[in-house]
């Protein structure tokens, strides 16, 4: 994404700063190609050093050399062997730096001490620079949305080679691992985050996690499910029932998929993400149902699976042509259960482009 690295770098130049230190995964690949990925915030598989003029550096460990060579040919490459504090007390000299950005949202508090102490023993400014890449990585290029309409094929394709074989008396974590098994088979790089299945009183639970419970015959099931190809993520929610739904099961899913169709609607660019959720949340609460919907509508999907813009009332930030969202509105009744139907789609300049085609269990 070299527009965007020349953009940082002007960014870095009109606010005096010297170097920008980047680790975040997902902002860490958009810039340099470098697709490895962290196990946790403590474990970091490398960072990205930004100067305001030049080529980045690539700053990593053995472990990934030749996965940093063979993917971040725009960068040079480095390797520390005493850690990343050590190389940057040699590097931040050789720049004559006098500041230095990070990234506040991604990095633990012991990392930004040792940051501090490292820049203070040598004089320079320390920078919190939040969100810059994030702002620039919301609206997708022709490129990244390719590669999202693949992600998101695969998905259907996926949810559509397992869906004919559930049964009632399979457990909600048989029937994850059986979609998580086919994502990979038909080529996924993982899951693009747990798979989310559950039955009867558990879909209440809007992250439920897969349970040994048995579905019953009858009772909605949420199946929300994501995978991850080249680099890119889909998200999915149906809601399915195995056999005959009862009246109330019928009445609440064609209420959330009015409201889903709602959302979509209202979705274009121009609008904010609050008016987006509020179309599909006044359909919602005109039914008596408003307190059962206690998430927002959407979020952006990209590199991350949540990632910008949200749709939810706090947003009043306008949605922009070229962005990618979800579209999920839901029902949850402790005791009983929920309904939730996501779609993922790209905003466009008069409305939206649908990224999903599966119509599965979307009209009852």
């Amino acid at each position: 994404m070299h527009d965007s690295l020349s953009q940082l770098q002007l960014l870095l130049a009109r606010r005096g700063l010297d170097l920008f230190l980047v680790g975040q995964p997902e902002n860490r690949r958009y810039l340099s190609g470098f697709t490895a990925l962290d196990h946790g915030i403590s474990e970091s598989s490398g960072a990205l050093l930004i100067p305001r003029q030049g080529r980045p550096l690539l700053l990593t460990d053995f472990r990934y050399q030749l996965q940093a060579e063979r993917e971040a040919a725009g960068c040079d490459l480095l390797l520390y062997r005493r850690g990343l504090p050590a190389l940057l007390k040699t590097l931040l000299p050789k720049f004559s730096a006098r500041s230095l950005a990070f990234e506040p949202r991604y990095c633990l508090y012991s990392q930004h001490l040792a940051l501090q102490r490292l820049c203070q023993s040598l004089g320079v400014r320390l920078v919190a620079l939040d969100g810059e890449i994030e702002r620039r990585r919301q609206v997708k290029q022709a490129q990244e949305l390719a590669a999202i309409r693949r992600s998101v094929a695969l998905n259907e394709a996926v949810f559509q080679a397992v869906y004919p074989s559930l049964r009632p008396g399979q457990s909600e974590i048989e029937i994850a691992l059986a979609l998580e098994n086919a994502m990979r088979i038909k080529g996924a790089e993982r899951p693009s985050f747990d798979t989310i299945v559950a039955g009867g009183p558990n879909a209440a639970l809007p992250h439920a996690i897969p349970s040994h419970r048995p579905l019953a015959t009858g009772e909605p099931v949420i199946i929300d499910m994501g995978l991850v190809l080249d680099g890119y993520c889909s998200d999915m929610t149906r809601t399915i029932v195995l056999g005959t739904p009862d009246e109330r099961t019928v009445s609440l899913f064609r209420l959330v998929r009015r409201a889903q169709l709602a959302g979509l609607a209202a979705l274009r660019a121009g609008v904010s993400g609050r008016e987006v959720d509020l179309a599909a949340r006044r359909v919602i609460n005109e039914a008596g149902h408003g307190p059962d919907f206690g998430h927002g509508l959407g979020h952006g999907v990209g590199l991350a699976v949540h990632e910008a813009p949200s749709l939810s009332p706090r947003n009043r930030k306008l949605l922009k042509a070229g962005m990618v969202v979800t579209v999920e509105p839901g029902v949850y009744l402790k005791g009983w259960g929920g309904i939730r139907l996501e779609n993922m789609a790209v905003v466009t300049e008069t409305g939206h482009e649908p990224l999903n085609h599966d119509s599965t269990f979307l009209d009852l």
